[in-house]
């Protein structure tokens, strides 16, 4: 079972951060974009935080967050964004939504490592 689960659809973003996540001690989970994220964590109730992209094929990363509050009804799972995304509509979407942080890219683990780390336990 995961703690972590990890949302972009770049091969490169997802291998970068899950691998440096469990370098750190995080079990980790990988999901190409908003949907498979979304089936994953139905499936994985110890997930504890979802890092997520935001502009993805299929669903964005803000409707999954969307979806995973009212769809879902998880209400426990902290979410963040990592994304090069900067616009402060999507963050006041992404807050209505109950993200917890926005992490621009590139994604520079020593600098969020603790926060991480936090949140999931």
């Amino acid at each position: 079972m995961a703690q972590v689960l990890i949302v972009d659809d770049s091969a490169t973003v997802r291998n970068e951060v899950s691998s440096f996540l469990a370098a750190n001690d995080l079990s980790v989970e990988v999901a190409v974009d908003g949907k498979d994220g979304l089936d994953k964590l139905q499936k994985d109730s110890q997930i504890k935080l979802v890092i997520s992209d935001v502009n993805m094929p299929n669903m964005d990363g803000l409707t999954m967050a969307e979806k995973v509050r009212s769809d879902l009804g998880n209400h426990g799972v902290n979410i963040i964004m990592l994304t090069t995304e900067s616009d402060p509509r999507m963050k006041s979407r992404g807050k209505a939504a109950g993200v917890k942080g926005w992490i621009v890219k590139p994604f520079k683990g020593d600098n969020v490592v603790g926060s991480i780390k936090k949140l999931v336990s």
